[in-house]
């Protein structure tokens, strides 16, 4: 209960310091580089060395690549038939396809399932989500803004991505023992993830951008919190009859609101910033109820 206090204080504090006006606007996107280049990294390196490679491996990491070929084939047809602009449903596939299994998914499996379960989520996050977003939401973004970036800019930002790099340095290192001093050490850093992620998201809430995005807002936010869940609880523990912590954790990542970094990329590419922002803050408000519902149900 401490750590869920612990977000949501941290997410509050990010709001009402942007009301205050008392940090630079610039705010976000300093926490952001330090959450990517230290934070998060801390946590891979400490979380992957004590992964226990399995075949469950294999089903935790597919969900988001399942996830976001789910998007597409949601919000294309259905962005046409209610006649969206085509910024909206680039936008509403980006972070409708993209799940915040890091910078919020994290600490909220340490919250629910303890943290022997955040090596399940660190590979849902490095091994699905980051894969994903480096390639097919880069790919996406770049036909919704105008263009399609090429195979070695895509391969380059994936090579030097530094949590990817800390993945790559974690399994190097799986024979090797840390000594107690590193290991305590990637623990401190990896703590400071959570609140700064927190912080940065309630600082980038902007009240006036929910004019005129209602009705796609709704829809990403139905499609991502609740309809997602629901199809991959049917589709491991209904249909493939999955089971385990491994599993249950996947499926917990599976209904985290939409990723920041997919709405950065959005803002960045001009792909309707406001609604992917909307998506983003309002997503991770309404989590604090709907997660709790959904670990009841897994």
């Amino acid at each position: 209960m401490h750590n869920l206090v612990l977000l949501a204080i941290s997410f509050l504090a990010g709001f009402l310091m942007r009301c205050s006006g008392k940090m630079p606007e610039a705010t976000p996107k300093a926490l952001n580089g330090y959450i990517i280049y230290v934070s998060l990294p801390a946590v891979i390196l400490l979380s992957i060395h004590e992964l226990d490679f399995s075949h469950d491996v294999l089903a935790i990491a597919v969900m988001p690549w399942l996830l976001f070929g789910l998007s597409a084939a949601f919000f294309l047809p259905l962005g046409h038939l209610l006649k969206l602009s085509r910024g909206a449903t680039g936008a509403l596939v980006l972070t409708g396809g993209l799940g915040n299994t890091s910078f919020l998914g994290l600490p909220m499996i340490e919250a629910f399932y303890g943290k022997e379960a955040l090596v399940y989520g660190v590979v849902v996050d490095q091994l699905g989500s980051f894969m994903v977003l480096s390639t097919l939401g880069l790919a996406v973004a770049g036909i919704y803004s105008g263009g399609m970036p090429s195979a070695g800019s895509m391969l380059k930002r994936i090579v030097f991505f530094p949590p990817f790099l800390a993945l790559l340095f974690s399994l190097a290192l799986l024979p090797v023992d840390y000594p107690q001093w590193v290991s305590l050490s990637l623990r401190r850093l990896g703590d400071t993830l959570a609140p700064l992620a927190l912080f940065s998201v309630g600082y980038q809430l902007h009240l006036g951008h929910f004019r005129g995005n209602g009705r796609a807002l709704a829809l990403g936010l139905g499609f991502k919190l609740f309809l997602v869940p629901l199809l991959f609880y049917l589709f491991y523990m209904q249909l493939l009859g999955l089971d385990g912590l491994a599993v249950r954790v996947t499926l917990f990542e599976s209904a985290m609101p939409p990723m920041i970094t997919a709405a950065i990329i959005a803002t960045e590419q001009d792909i309707e910033p406001s609604l992917a922002n909307l998506m983003v803050a309002v997503g991770v408000v309404l989590s604090f109820l709907t997660l709790p519902l959904w670990r009841l149900v897994f």
